[in-house]
């Protein structure tokens, strides 16, 4: 069986392009072999060799952080707008001073994710680009399924114990609330209700919806000394008293690699898990090596 060299997906014998992303077969024995025989870590580090070269050629991706951008600009350039109207006074377009207020925060919000976002936008780009990319594959169908399945049933089990851990609490603050006071007892146990019934959404809706989000997605991994891209999410560990903790191969869920960072912000130091899955035709081990590098 053999597979391609830019997607993974099974080919049958004698073809000659991938039917799933249609990049050109080479001869089994001269190409594929080779390629699969040049580890990670042997690449040289100038960005002109020719395995680099072939790799980039490869990845067509669109930069999603660009999009974040933009809107965020968008939204600082309106809200910039009001503000000014307001300065200037019309008096066929008078501007309550609230509006102001909460012009002014918007503005201010818009203009920090912005600038967060202009970073991210950066970076996700020196991997699209190649500057700082060490590794890339495209995820088959029914590895991006596997995937996205993974992510749904830990969200689930996630968000079902933080429901009951709301459900608990409200019950207890509005139970005591609906003991203690004379009047009132019935809109205070529907508040109760619609609070619980809104949580309930959330906690069973959410996970249905980025389910469906991520069976959508572009199924690319680009994978970073310090970030990488997993099927429309990009994750960084290069700021300030941050870095990685653990890589390791796995084999379950998923065949695939396992990264556990570590980033350090107002509430001290935090960790992220991350799961990539990988055809297993991958080796992955030299990847491993590259990583865990300081």
């Amino acid at each position: 069986m053999k597979f391609c060299t830019n997607c993974g997906a099974k080919l049958a014998e004698g073809t000659k392009f991938c039917t799933n992303c249609g990049a050109k077969i080479m001869d089994e024995n001269k190409t594929v072999e080779k390629k699969e025989q040049k580890p990670v870590s042997e690449l040289p580090n100038d960005l002109t060799s020719t395995e680099l070269k072939k790799l980039n050629n490869a990845i067509t991706l669109k930069n999603n952080q660009t999009g974040i951008v933009k809107k965020a600009i968008y939204s600082a350039i309106f809200f910039g707008l009001v503000i000014l109207v307001a300065i200037i006074d019309f008096d066929v377009l008078p501007i309550h001073p609230a509006i102001v207020m909460i012009s002014i925060f918007f503005l201010l919000m818009s203009l920090v994710i912005a600038f967060m976002f202009r970073s991210r936008e950066k970076k996700l780009q020196s991997l699209i680009s190649g500057e700082n990319l060490i590794a890339a594959w495209t995820l088959t169908d029914n590895e991006k399924r596997k995937y996205v399945n993974f992510l749904y049933s830990n969200e689930k089990s996630k968000n079902m114990g933080l429901l009951i851990v709301i459900s608990v609490l409200a019950i207890v603050i509005f139970g005591i609330f609906i003991l203690v006071i004379d009047e009132g007892k019935l809109f205070m146990f529907l508040a109760l209700i619609g609070l619980l019934v809104f949580v309930s959404f959330f906690a069973f809706g959410m996970p249905y919806y980025y389910r469906n989000q991520n069976l959508k997605n572009d199924g690319k991994i680009l994978i970073g000394k310090n970030f990488a891209y997993i099927n429309g999410f990009f994750h960084n560990w290069d700021f300030p008293l941050s870095g990685i903790k653990k890589v390791k191969v796995i084999k379950e869920p998923f065949y695939g690699l396992y990264i556990k960072y570590y980033y350090t912000d107002r509430t001290f130091t935090n960790t992220e898990e991350l799961n990539i899955p990988a055809s297993e035709w991958i080796d992955l081990t030299p990847l491993v090596a590259v990583l865990n590098k300081k």
